[in-house]
């Protein structure tokens, strides 16, 4: 099933029998430049993560308002490969029946029900949808019952309990109020100058947050908790516990929109805190283009930083955390320089050298397909970042190192991080706009590395010096490996966990190289 490429170092990378079909039209609809991520997830319990891979839909020459695009062609199908080990897949889309509808964006996987079996929510235009794992490798629509059909264009979700009941919550993105009509002409008025309209042209719309209600069902309480009184134009959504008050928090990514930051107050209500904590602006006081977003403690000092990147000549932008408060840190890190002129889209902390640092995974291409006819320099396809953690706060671009897959330029979107093969290196899926979806498979580590499994999202789980955070949130249209991840340790480890909502444990001489589940609390 998968083209093999040949073998790099770090990363070797394989083709996925995907290709993303955004049915780009002369219109230059604002959809098509989008395109679409991808979710790993354990769907049939075999211990190896599959890979689901979100598509778009047909869209006509000219569209109406309100028309809900077509994805009735096996062209347009989402498609779920179920990971059959040795680097192998099957598509297994149509016994799941996890084709989709609507014009897809992202998904995000949890086990919402507490079945033990991670179910799966995908955002599209103009409605999304959620599968419940049946258990027996299929999948049941429950979008209407549960009542998670979230109009208008939604981008990324996240699964969250922010509430502390036990159960999973889901926060949705959504990016702008648009639709087909008007049909905005923007660029110059020659057909070739056409250009997808920047999203100045198109008011913020609000974010959504659905409560879980323990029956299958799911109460709208985006309004009453505050999460959906302040709008913004979202692709990303990352969570983590950033004050360290025991409560997951919720970070948002906007396109030219300033970016937000949603604290969680713990009584069933956020306060959206972006401009106070640091992270709305850049540090020359300007929006930026927020694609990709994520979360993870790169200085090793147990706070949780922040990386959001952008569209070229606007800079990466690293927000480091100083106990609950953000610095900008992208031009001493050395992350403004490398990515001056990159536009990214998925981003994720993980530790590729197996130094015990954090690096940054990039995918990216700029937004517009002809930007090279108004900005020769700039290019539309660009190849992968690999960005190396050097210590002391900097950063090196280390993508020359890191074999052809980060040397071949794509229009990348999606990219989702996980261990697809359990050998203690994560890999990559990354959903290309127009293109083949790529696995990135990293080469089996060298140094020692744990695995840790079954805790709830929003939990932390420190391994010598680092800390991550457990969710499957982060990147851009994402749903990443649910399992802690960390490289660089002893033969043994100390472990410590802190949940969520209270509550910690610790656990003395563990053994690493291999993935381990901590007792029940």
């Amino acid at each position: 099933m998968l083209a093999a490429a040949s073998a790099t170092v770090p990363f070797r990378s394989a083709e996925l029998p995907f290709e993303h079909s955004p049915s780009k039209t002369s219109h230059k609809y604002l959809i098509e430049s989008v395109g679409s991520g991808a979710a790993l997830l354990d769907f049939d319990g075999d211990g190896l993560l599959d890979v689901y891979l979100v598509n778009a839909a047909e869209l006509k020459e000219r569209m109406p308002a309100g028309a809900v695009p077509v994805k009735s062609s096996p062209r347009f199908h989402n498609r779920l490969y179920r990971n059959l080990g040795g680097r192998r897949f099957k598509d297994v889309t149509d016994r799941a029946g996890l084709a989709g509808a609507a014009y897809g964006m992202g998904a995000a996987a949890a086990d919402f029900n507490n079945d033990g079996l991670p179910d799966l929510y995908v955002t599209a235009f103009p409605r999304s949808q959620l599968f419940r794992n049946n258990g027996d490798g299929t999948f049941t629509d429950v979008t209407a019952s549960s009542g998670t059909a979230a109009s208008g264009w939604s981008s990324s979700a996240a699964w969250l309990d922010f509430d502390g009941d036990g159960r999973l919550d889901l926060a949705v993105g959504r990016y702008l109020q648009w639709d087909f009509e008007p049909d905005l002409w923007c660029g110059a008025r020659e057909p070739a100058m056409r250009s997808y309209c920047h999203p100045d042209q198109f008011r913020p719309v609000s974010h959504l947050l659905f409560r879980n209600q323990g029956d299958g069902t799911f109460q709208d309480v985006s309004a009453v908790s505050g999460f959906g009184r302040h709008p913004g134009k979202a692709l990303g959504v990352a969570i983590a516990d950033y004050d360290r008050d025991g409560r997951p928090d919720i970070a948002v990514s906007n396109d030219a929109f300033p970016q937000q930051l949603f604290r969680n107050l713990g009584d069933g209500r956020f306060e959206e805190v972006g401009l106070d904590s640091g992270i709305a602006y850049d540090d020359d006081g300007r929006v930026f283009s927020g694609m990709g977003i994520d979360f993870g403690d790169y200085d090793n000092d147990g706070w949780p930083d922040l990386i959001i990147n952008a569209l070229a000549s606007q800079r990466y932008a690293l927000f480091r955390n100083r106990k609950g408060s953000f610095e900008y840190e992208s031009g001493s890190s050395g992350v403004a320089a490398i990515t001056r002129n990159r536009s990214g889209w998925g981003i994720k902390f993980l530790d590729a050298s197996g130094h015990g640092r954090l690096d940054i995974l990039g995918a990216q291409g700029h937004v517009m397909d002809n930007i090279q006819l108004t900005q020769p320099a700039v290019p539309y396809l660009e190849p992968l970042l690999l960005m190396r953690n050097l210590g002391a706060g900097r950063f090196a671009d280390a993508s020359a190192d890191a074999g052809p897959p980060f040397l071949e330029p794509r229009a990348s979107r999606g990219a989702a991080v996980g261990d697809l093969d359990n050998d203690g290196a994560l890999d990559a899926v990354v959903n290309v706009n127009g293109g083949r979806a790529l696995i990135l498979w990293a080469a089996p580590p060298q140094d020692n590395w744990l695995l840790v499994d079954g805790l709830p999202p929003g939990a932390t789980v420190r391994a010598a010096r680092q800390w991550r955070t457990v969710s499957t949130a982060g990147s851009f249209l994402a749903s990443n490996d649910h399992r802690a991840h960390f490289r660089g340790l002893p033969a043994e480890v100390e472990i410590e966990i802190h949940y969520p909502y209270g509550g910690s444990a610790r656990f003395t001489s563990v053994r690493t190289n291999r993935i381990w589940k901590p007792p029940s609390p």
